[in-house]
């Protein structure tokens, strides 16, 4: 188990899907899949400015593959999805679009698998929505308008100035709301709880540049049981941090999750 790639699978097809969100915003997404039916998927929810597309959110998507089907989307707002981006609140039903399409297609057990925003996302879909069978937040904010850090006060003007959402529209493809939340939504420590007793694990660097640790021992300690928290040495933020060995161990964790019923490869 050295790398996170299953090279017993040889190129998983793909099939792209238009799906519509219950407040009417299109999300494009794509489902990796093996040839033979299965009934377990694992979602993957996208931090701020990513997208399916990225080599980054693929390499982790195939080296789930063995765990289940894997599907990728872009939250609203980003690249060709509809809509625009309020940071963490309505993206809640983006990522229910995304489990009731797999529901659809025949997928009884489905894990959420997040991305600092779209951890903070994953995390209140599981204690909103429930339905699934195994949440995994990485590198997730345990609480809004958070600015400790140099790195997301820059990312607070992005969002807050015309002239850093014209930024992120022309150069990052993410159009993004210039309208505030109207009413906050719950913060990830404090609905954390509500996920149980789907099981939840928390994974943090502790070189986050964007949150520190605090963050993750947050809503770890808020969560109830059955919950997990892996602090990883070294590790920065989101996706671009992680490492083919922290996708081999997310993969471990979550084969009991959602039973051992499909074929080894």
């Amino acid at each position: 188990m050295s790398d996170a790639i299953d090279h017993s699978i040889a190129g998983p097809q793909e099939e792209r899907f238009w799906l519509t969100t219950s407040d009417g915003v299109g999300i494009d997404a794509v489902l990796l899949r093996r040839a033979e039916p299965r009934t377990t998927a694992v979602v993957l929810a996208n931090g701020f400015t990513g997208t399916y597309r990225s080599p980054h959110t693929r390499a982790i998507a195939e080296g789930l593959m063995s765990v289940g089907d894997v599907m990728t989307f872009d939250f609203r707002g980003h690249h060709g999805s509809g809509g625009q981006s309020t940071v963490g609140n309505a993206e809640i039903h983006d990522l229910e679009a995304v489990v009731s399409r797999l529901r659809e297609l025949g997928y009884s057990r489905i894990a959420t698998v997040g991305f600092s925003m779209g951890a903070a996302v994953a995390v209140r879909h599981g204690a909103i929505y429930g339905g699934v069978s195994a949440v995994v937040s990485i590198s997730g904010p345990s609480r809004w308008y958070y600015q400790g850090t140099r790195s997301m006060r820059l990312l607070h003007l992005g969002i807050g100035r015309s002239m850093g959402r014209a930024f992120l529209r022309r150069f990052r493809k993410v159009r993004v709301t210039d309208r505030r939340w109207d009413p906050t939504p719950a913060e990830p420590r404090e609905i954390a709880g509500e996920i149980s007793p789907t099981p939840l694990l928390v994974i943090h660097g502790d070189a986050d540049s964007y949150f520190p640790v605090s963050h993750a021992t947050a809503v770890y300690d808020a969560a109830r049981h059955p919950k997990d928290l892996w602090i990883v040495p070294g590790m920065g933020h989101a996706e671009r941090a992680v490492a083919p060995e922290l996708v081999v161990r997310v993969r471990e964790w979550l084969k009991p999750r959602l039973s051992a019923t499909e074929p080894e490869g």
